[in-house]
This record gives C-alpha cells, sequence and structure tokens, in this order.
C-alpha cells in the first residue's frame, strides 16, 4: 500500500470555520427572526430620532420660557407685550399669553358686560392653550414608552423562535456538534440583544424626558394661574368704576 495514500486517510480534518459576525447571524436567520431584527433596529433608530428631537425641543422650550418670563415681568405693559408677540408664531408661555389676551380683546370689543362670563372664557382658552403645547411636549413619549416595555418581549420571541430553529437543525443533522449548534443559539441571542438596545436607552430617555415635559407644562399652568389672576383683578377693577 502506498504511504503516501495511508497518511492522507489519516490526516485530521480542519475545523469547518463558522462567521459570528453580526452580518453573517443576521443572513444566516430564519425569515422570522429577521422579520424581529429589523423591527427591533427600525424602532431603536425611531427612539434615538425622538429622543434627539426632543432634546432639542425642550432645551429650545426652556430658554423661550425664560426669555418670555423676563420681558413678561419687566413690567412691560401687557397691550404693548401682545402687539410684539401678536404678528409671529408663538410657542410655549408665549403662546398661553397671546390666546389669552385675545379673547380678552374680544370680550372687550364686543363690549362684554358680564364679569364672571369674561372670566370662564378665559381660564377655558387657557386650558385649551395648555393642553396643545401639553400635546407638543409629549408627542412621541409614548412610543418611547412602548418600545421599552415591549422590545425585549420582542426580542425573546426572536429568541425563543431561533432556539427552536436550532434544535430542528439539531435533529435533521443528528448531531449535537457545536458547530451545529452554535450559529443558531448565536442568531437567536442576536434577537434578544437587539430587543435590549432598542429597550433600554427607550426607558432611560423616557423617564428623563417625561420628567422634564412635566416640569414644562407645570410652568405652563403656574404662569396660567399668575396671568389668569393678573386679568382677574382687571377685570373687577373695571366693573368696579
Amino acid at each position: 500500500m502506498d504511504t503516501s495514500t495511508v497518511a492522507a486517510s489519516v490526516a485530521p480534518v480542519a475545523p469547518q470555520v463558522v462567521d459570528f459576525s453580526l452580518l453573517a447571524l443576521f443572513l444566516s436567520a430564519s425569515w422570522v427572526v429577521k422579520i424581529v431584527m429589523i423591527g427591533l433596529l427600525a424602532a431603536s433608530i425611531w427612539c434615538w430620532a425622538i429622543i434627539i428631537d426632543k432634546s432639542i425641543l425642550f432645551t429650545r422650550s426652556g430658554r423661550e420660557m425664560d426669555r418670555f418670563e423676563r420681558v413678561f415681568w419687566s413690567g412691560q405693559s401687557l397691550e404693548e407685550l401682545y402687539q410684539s408677540m401678536v404678528e409671529r408664531p408663538s410657542v410655549g408661555l408665549g403662546a398661553i399669553f397671546v390666546a389669552a389676551m385675545k379673547e380678552w380683546k374680544r370680550s372687550h370689543e364686543q363690549g362684554a358686560s358680564s364679569y364672571l362670563g369674561v372670566q370662564a372664557r378665559l381660564e377655558k382658552v387657557l386650558d385649551v392653550a395648555i393642553a396643545r403645547e401639553s400635546d407638543v411636549l409629549e408627542k412621541g413619549l409614548q412610543f418611547l414608552a412602548t418600545v421599552s416595555s415591549a422590545a425585549p418581549f420582542v426580542g425573546l420571541f426572536g429568541t425563543v423562535w431561533g432556539i427552536m430553529t436550532s434544535f430542528q437543525s439539531i435533529a435533521a443533522s443528528k448531531s449535537t456538534n457545536l458547530a451545529v449548534v452554535a450559529p443558531g443559539i448565536s442568531e437567536a441571542l442576536f434577537a434578544t440583544a437587539l430587543g435590549l438596545l432598542a429597550a433600554i436607552p427607550a426607558v432611560i430617555a423616557y423617564n428623563k424626558l417625561s420628567g422634564d415635559a412635566g416640569k414644562m407644562i407645570g410652568r405652563l399652568e403656574s404662569f396660567a394661574d399668575e396671568f389668569s389672576t393678573i386679568l382677574s383683578r382687571q377685570l373687577e377693577a373695571q366693573g368696579n368704576r
């Protein structure tokens, strides 16, 4: 017998190289797991878009509130301040101020004689303006809350499905070799990792941004109460004349 043939027959077989890169894990996953991964990745990207947008909005809104309060409490007449703001779009405290002043001027132009009626309309206008500004501040936060609570379970679903597929591969190959088991398990755990990747920033951002939104809404309500008191005093003074 040829010695070279014998040597070739007993030579060790080179181990199979398995690609565990993220792209390879995604491409080799089943279509169900791929849908889960794509959905979680899209949710994560959308969460970050909301986080960045809200961070910019809250920073800008806080500065505008501070600027408006400085002007409002500087002693400038309400009429002058209203004329300077009515021609340009206002947000936050400015929007509440403009809405109340419009109702105030409309009531005077129509010659409203009922103090209680004007006061009730002013309070209603202020409530509507606060609700409108609150919607702007809280828009998108519910999506963060949904992702933070649902993403881990969606990732877990992808993990369970991937493990089921892995067990089917083991049964089909009738082998528990690591090369057969490892890819399926890795794909499954990758889905869980994406779920956590989407959920962790979402829950942190939701807690932070919802707290900031609550503080700003509190400022809006406090200013509305103070401004309503000022207008009420003026109404009462005019009624006593």
